[in-house]
């Protein structure tokens, strides 16, 4: 490696030693992933809402078509990521999460503002799928470029632990979207939530929005983007970097593969979770939807203590021994926990979700922190988005929508178990192709 290419590290190492500057980015970072997560999360929440009244039904079509919404986002989730990546390892990574913020906090409110399917007809549900595409656009480039910008200030030791705290944001959100609605809910009962209450929480994401990107205005740019600003070392071209080169391809195919669980992790026990429990158990076994989003808001809390945990595990033992065995007890628990969700009783759901949580946290903790290990900070931000973003394609945004069809199809509401059980084995599959990375510094190139 030349001496132009050769990171000082005498920066690096004096700003991630200062414990007060990482926390403050470790605190940038978490919020502004509970901003995108709560935009993100009370599209899942109220899902049933916006098929009656942006859709025009409650039937299992609109359902189906509302979670086709969920599902479209996250097909311009890897355009966001291309494009933002991009920019990210040109221009660094500050300014874009900052805009980042106000792009998807400006049109989770306008989702808000959509007219009634019974004010303007079609034109509801369209406008409803191009704000979701915006909203996915947007979102591409956050969870990379987030999860970079708190690595790059974490010391090697304890990366994963600041790190998870960004993954925390992601989750605290959804605890505090899920508790907000059911606030909302009990206190203005459900015909007013289906008249014009519904709308609240997507309001909330202006104010949510405007916090975060003040926060995130005010940090400086990562030290190993300014070591390598300084060097002259930031790539012309960083997507022709990653792809001409192998090992930044074949760590892209890991980066698709390895976070396969996190898919319905993370989208069927936390996002449709209460949409499963109101619309394929509700009838039978009373399964309101405060119920339900008590029984996610169990889970969340339950996750939400066990990540920094898992990630300090991490931290001691490495990054592997921990997504294997969080791998192996989230397919060995996924049948017998969704058997307990299915048989409607409020106490054997609350240990379902709790059970399946916990089980998840280990991969929720570690992953991404794995992912930005993988690649040197010239080509980091894109290659981590482009990839991600194309995993949670395959394995994340289409779950909801897959799981209401296929259980509308074959009447069995354990579907989504074997959808955990399958996308378990293949994280645990890549987790053999894995190298260690704990207590590694960050590369170059």
């Amino acid at each position: 490696m030349s001496a132009p290419d050769r990171l000082d590290t005498t920066q690096v190492q004096a700003l991630t030693a200062d414990g007060s500057i990482v926390r403050r980015v470790t605190l940038a970072g978490a919020l502004g992933s509970v901003v995108e997560w709560y935009d993100y999360g009370i599209y899942g929440l109220l899902t049933t809402y916006l098929a009656l009244n942006i859709v025009g039904g409650g039937d299992a079509s609109a359902l189906i078509l509302t979670n086709a919404g969920f599902a479209v986002s996250f097909l311009a989730r890897p355009f966001g990521g291309v494009i933002f990546g991009y920019l990210g390892d040109k221009i660094g990574r500050k300014r874009l999460l900052a805009t980042l913020l106000l792009l998807i906090s400006g049109s989770t409110l306008a989702i808000g503002l959509v007219p009634s399917y019974a004010a303007i007809g079609v034109f509801a549900p369209i406008l409803l799928i191009l704000l979701r595409i915006l909203q996915g656009f947007s979102a591409g480039g956050e969870v990379a470029g987030a999860m970079s910008f708190v690595g790059e200030y974490a010391h090697r030791d304890h990366r994963n632990f600041a790190q998870s705290f960004v993954a925390v944001g992601s989750f605290f959100a959804l605890l505090f979207g899920s508790s907000f609605s059911a606030v909302l809910i009990t206190t203005l009962g459900d015909d007013t939530m289906e008249s014009w209450a519904w709308r609240i929480p997507f309001f909330l994401a202006a104010p949510l929005g405007y916090v975060g990107f003040w926060i995130r205005q005010r940090m400086e740019e990562t030290p190993h983007f300014q070591a390598l600003q300084e060097r002259k070392a930031v790539q012309r071209n960083p997507l022709k970097t990653a792809f001409t080169n192998r090992k930044h391809v074949l760590a892209i195919v890991m980066t698709i593969f390895l976070p396969a669980l996190n898919g319905p992790g993370y989208y069927l026990l936390f996002t449709y979770m209460p949409t499963y429990l109101k619309t394929q158990l509700g009838e039978d076994h009373n399964f309101t939807l405060v119920r339900a989003l008590m029984v996610t808001a169990c889970s969340l809390v339950a996750i939400i203590i066990s990540i920094p945990l898992m990630a300090r595990l991490s931290d001691r033992i490495g990054r592997k021994p921990v997504l294997i065995i969080s791998a192996v007890a989230s397919g060995a628990v996924a049948f017998p926990m969704f058997a307990l969700l299915a048989t409607g009783n409020f106490g054997f759901a609350v240990i379902g979700a709790v059970v399946l949580a916990v089980s998840f946290s280990g991969h929720a903790a570690v992953v991404h922190t794995v992912l930005t290990e993988m690649f040197p900070t010239t080509v980091r931000y894109s290659a981590y988005s482009i990839g991600f973003n194309v995993s949670t394609i395959i394995f994340g945004g289409s779950a909801p929508l897959v799981m209401t069809a296929l259980i509308n199809a074959t009447g069995s509401s354990m579907i989504p178990a074997y959808a955990a059980i399958v996308t378990a084995t293949i994280t645990l599959i890549a987790c053999f192709f894995l190298k260690e990375t704990r207590g590694s510094e960050l590369r170059v190139e």
